[in-house]
């Protein structure tokens, strides 16, 4: 049985209608009533009061559905649509991040920016075909991106990732990266290689950042993970009580930490010297919770 999950960007998402994709008439009859996500070229959706969704429709923006509207999918018979905020001519009280968003929105609505800013991500940054340079031309309501020259066609890239708790049977291994704030510690992750299985990843990923042996790994769990374009797997895995050598090209430091340490650092009473983990809304925390409850 799949163990509970309580992170963000997997709960209450949208029924994303393919079959609709390639329905223009239907795209257009949803649009005047559509609820937008309108994003900046930042990946930061257009905020009302109290930094919630703001609350804009199709018709709002545009009379007819525009060539650059990404089909997100439907909440009942109403759809969702994402669309860059520049040109949209929507005036805002603010701007909100996705991290943010996960730990102030209603769930449906941050699932939704995350699935938003994921392909607007791609669409912004894949314009032209990596076979020839030609153009690309957008069409299935924003998911597709056919060549005007060679016609190849293009589909939203994900890049997935595992991310692991590896214990020793006693300890947790966790990980620091310079760039982290003070203090921030977290379980190891890193990115699937061409023709390598998931369990293999680990394995490497975990012995390249700490030189710690795992034995076996057991997957738990995914989170998409937009930033910009993550998909996280998320797996626990045992490993030998190796001490732990951190490859200073990708971690500042890795150590073992004991289950009274987690304890006390998801508690937050870790005080002024203790550690600090990943936030509640990534898979991260989740990862180390169910850790420290087994």
């Amino acid at each position: 049985m799949m163990a509970a999950m309580s992170f963000a960007f997997v709960d209450a998402p949208l029924d994303r209608a393919e079959h609709l994709r390639s329905d223009p008439a239907a795209l257009a009859a949803l649009w005047p009533r559509a609820r937008l996500l309108l994003l900046d070229a930042d990946g930061q959706a257009l905020a009302g009061a109290g930094d919630g969704l703001l609350a804009v429709e199709g018709a709002e923006v545009a009379g007819t559905l525009p060539a650059e509207a990404v089909f997100l999918g439907l909440h009942g018979e109403r759809g969702w649509f994402a669309l860059p905020a520049e040109g949209a001519g929507v005036e805002a009280p603010g701007r909100i991040n996705l991290r943010a968003a996960a730990a102030l929105w209603p769930v449906r609505e941050a699932t939704a920016f995350a699935q938003a800013r994921a392909v607007l991500h791609w669409r912004a940054r894949h314009r032209y075909c990596g076979a020839c340079g030609g153009p690309l031309e957008f069409m299935r309501a924003g998911w597709l991106g056919r060549c005007a020259r060679c016609a190849i066609e293009h589909y939203p890239r994900t890049d997935p990732a595992v991310i692991v708790s590896v214990s020793d049977g006693e300890r947790l291994l966790l990980g620091r990266e310079a760039a982290w704030p003070a203090r921030r510690w977290s379980v190891l992750a890193g990115f699937v290689e061409p023709g390598e299985t998931l369990e293999q990843t680990v394995m490497r990923e975990v012995f390249e950042e700490s030189a710690v042996r795992v034995r076996a790994c057991r997957y738990l769990g995914s989170q998409p993970w937009p930033f910009p374009s993550s998909l996280m797997l998320g797996f626990e895995a045992d490993a030998e009580p190796d001490e732990p050598v951190p490859n200073t090209d990708e971690l500042e430091d890795a150590r073992w930490f004991t289950r009274d340490e987690i304890g006390a650092a998801l508690r937050g009473e870790s005080g002024d010297d203790g550690i600090l983990l990943s936030p509640t809304v990534s898979i991260s925390r989740w990862l180390i919770e169910r850790w420290h409850r087994a």
